[in-house]
């Protein structure tokens, strides 16, 4: 069983697929890894500590790859459209396992099937208790979290914590969280801890505690309608055209005390939604900041553009991309983490080799290609 771990070539990705415990541990199970040189540089881990671990150094892509049963990688392959076609190299029954972007991405599922390998998109892990320790958005989200807030206090002009001195006393920071999933907890918990004064909104109102938990303050409109607006099953109701314009006005009157906002909103296979309008930014003071963590999927905020910090009235709006790879050592150790919990227990001692349990939802859940058809039920043709 050879796996092969490339260097990964999209612009300003850092990452790599594997770590030094994950190879020893593949390496342990009788598993031939193969890694391309330079793979993991950007991520601190030069070659020798791969070899270290039992890992082979191959010279370029090819090699690493074109033999490989199983190829593991942090984005998915590049097209021959995008300068480099990385789908081509690998072998006819391969298996491909990375985050594939599937629900944008269809017309290249298909062109894995039309290559006759299988795809496991690790971004459609099933959100179920046993494979928490396999999902990549979980871990991945964590760090973007984390590091927006860093990147906030870079931009802004000003300490986050209040404090009294003999010339006088420094305010503290008011930052809002929109959106308290997990790059929204981290983010509170990382601005409370540098001093600022947190608070947060969601749709959810039962993410109302996990912020309060937090030390933060939950923004919303506190009536009847809000209090019942949950399902038994954890989702939110629709809500009166009523309720929602009070919960704009409150948003817009909130954003313009705010010196630091994060908004980190988005829905699987659709744009993101605009959470911080035109006119809300004209109201923030000179000095603030805006960081759009959904800056790829259209963003939260209009003005937020890929990569660029846009000053709009003095007012900075960061729209770094891929903020996971802004911190490549964690984020690359937690993904190879996660791939090994994914892979591992189907791992078949008497054949040496990886055999799937085609009824473990961890299976069906993320395998998009087997065989060379579309399997996954989001990606048949009507859906």
């Amino acid at each position: 069983m050879k796996i092969g771990i490339p260097k990964e070539r999209r612009a300003g990705e850092k990452r790599v697929a594997a770590s030094p415990e994950t190879v020893k541990k593949f390496v342990g199970l009788g598993c031939t890894v193969v890694i391309e040189t330079g793979a993991g540089l950007a991520a601190d881990i030069p070659d020798d500590q791969y070899t270290a671990m039992g890992a082979q150094i191959a010279a370029d892509a090819r090699a690493t790859v074109g033999d490989a049963d199983m190829v593991l990688k942090v984005q998915r392959p590049m097209t021959a459209a995008e300068g480099n076609d990385e789908l081509a190299l690998l072998k006819k029954g391969a298996v491909l396992v990375s985050a594939l972007q599937p629900l944008q991405q269809r017309e290249q599922v298909k062109a894995y099937a039309a290559a006759g390998i299988s795809a496991y998109a690790m971004e459609l892990m099933p959100r179920i208790t046993r494979a928490q320790s396999m999902d990549i958005l979980s871990s991945q989200s964590n760090l973007a979290g984390y590091k927006s807030v860093l990147d906030a206090a870079q931009h802004f002009g000003r300490a986050f914590p209040m404090m009294m001195t003999s010339a006088g006393t420094i305010a503290p920071a008011r930052v809002f969280i929109m959106g308290v999933g997990v790059a929204g907890l981290q983010a509170i918990a990382t601005a409370k801890r540098l001093g600022a004064v947190v608070s947060a909104t969601d749709v959810r109102p039962a993410t109302k505690e996990q912020v309060e938990s937090l030390g933060g303050k939950f923004v919303w409109v506190d009536d009847e309608e809000a209090r019942a607006s949950q399902t038994s099953g954890g989702y939110a109701k629709e809500m009166s055209a009523e309720y929602k314009a009070k919960q704009a006005a409150l948003i817009a009157e909130t954003v313009k005390k705010q010196d630091i906002i994060i908004t980190t909103a988005l829905i699987p296979g659709r744009a993101a939604p605009v959470l911080v309008t035109e006119e809300m930014v004209k109201t923030m003071r000179p000095g603030s900041v805006i960081i759009d963590l959904a800056v790829e999927s259209g963003g939260n905020c209009p003005l937020s553009k890929v990569d660029e910090v846009v000053n709009v009235n003095g007012v900075k709006v960061v729209g770094y991309s891929n903020y996971p790879s802004r911190v490549p050592v964690d984020a690359s150790n937690l993904y190879a983490k996660n791939l090994w919990n994914f892979l591992s227990p189907h791992w078949d001692k008497d054949g040496k080799t990886f055999k799937f349990n085609l009824e473990d939802e961890t299976v069906t859940g993320t395998c998009v290609v087997r065989d060379g058809q579309v399997v996954h039920p989001q990606l048949k043709e009507g859906n």
